[in-house]
């Protein structure tokens, strides 16, 4: 990781929950960071994630959206992150046009403008295991055929497409994950609609209830931040990882009730209710999914160190101090 250090890293979205987690890691091994956020309102910037570390990274202001300022924005970077995004899939078929333009047609902005003025970047971005749409085994490994049933899906997987072609055809030096349920601290609270740990987190403090749709025995795959910070720092670094496309998560199965009670478990206390799926959540529902992480272990020697239980009690702790700036 020492390699990090002087090196010129732009952090799209780093105002964000993923984005402002790594770019903590990446001062704290001596990069040179620039923060691009608009703080578009309704997602998840949140300024108090980086507001201890004021006077260490450059801030910039702009819209992914705008090409000709990202044209400009892009030169002289060794690593650019791209974490801009409307994250919520469920609100993408309310607005598909709003996430086209900020998932695709933002990162393709970043690819145009990377492919005219700095070929040499790496290019990185937050795709989703929505991608994958209806899973029909598991693990799911990068093979697994790709029908997403959101236009959230659509987006990220077009994103990736375009990353892809970029790499094949024009030369640019592009990484896509797709992430599965990333939880921890430095996540917005106030929605349910993206993050759910973190949403039912912060009910829990609150003195709300959860509520779980079904009988909540469905599979999800959960990483904790820093497992997931640390495989973009390797991925920004390692020729291994050029031109590739990892499936990124624990690679453990937890029922979604499990988790749950974890959580009641960890604050002491609240309650589940379970009730029948509303029919935009059901229409949705892509079933049990583990991620099969043996081609990032093998291309980058990672691996994920923290458990849900650990990672919830470090997030718990985290929100217990700092929750006032979040719920």
């Amino acid at each position: 990781m020492q390699e990090f250090n002087n090196k010129k890293v732009l952090v799209i979205g780093g105002m964000g929950f993923i984005g402002s987690n790594l770019t903590r890691a990446l001062v704290s091994k001596g990069a040179n960071v620039t923060v691009m956020d608009l703080s578009f309102p309704g997602l998840g910037a949140n300024k108090f994630n980086l507001q201890d570390l004021e006077g260490k990274y450059k801030l910039n202001i702009s819209d992914i959206r705008d090409r000709l300022s990202l044209s400009e924005l892009v030169k002289g970077f060794e690593i650019i992150y791209n974490f801009a995004g409307q994250p919520a899939h469920n609100k993408s078929l309310d607005d598909p046009h709003l996430d086209k333009d900020i998932n695709l047609d933002g990162h393709l902005n970043i690819l145009e403008a990377c492919n005219k003025n700095n070929k040499t970047a790496r290019i990185l971005y937050a795709g989703s295991r929505m991608q994958l749409g209806k899973i029909n085994y598991l693990p799911a490994d990068e093979n697994h055929p790709s029908n997403p049933r959101s236009p959230y899906g659509v987006s990220k997987q077009a994103a990736e497409a375009y990353s892809q072609y970029f790499f094949r055809e024009q030369g640019l030096d592009t990484v896509v994950f797709r992430i599965s349920n990333p939880y921890g601290p430095r996540a917005q609270m106030k929605k349910s609609e993206y993050c759910i740990v973190n949403w039912f987190l912060g009910q829990l403090m609150n003195d709300k209830e959860i509520t779980v749709y079904g009988e909540g025995s469905q599979l999800r795959d959960y990483i904790f931040i820093d497992d997931l910070v640390n495989a973009y720092l390797l991925a920004g670094i390692s020729p291994n990882a050029k031109g590739n496309v990892f499936n990124v998560g624990s690679g453990v199965g937890t029922e979604f009730k499990d988790m749950v009670d974890l959580l009641i478990e960890m604050v002491g206390k609240g309650k589940k209710i379970e009730v029948p799926w509303p029919e935009n959540y059901h229409n949705i529902e892509t079933g049990n999914y583990i991620t099969d992480i043996s081609k990032i272990k093998s291309l980058l020697n990672w691996e994920p160190k923290v458990s849900l239980r650990d990672g919830l009690k470090v997030t718990y702790e985290f929100y217990k101090e700092f929750g006032s700036h979040y719920f």
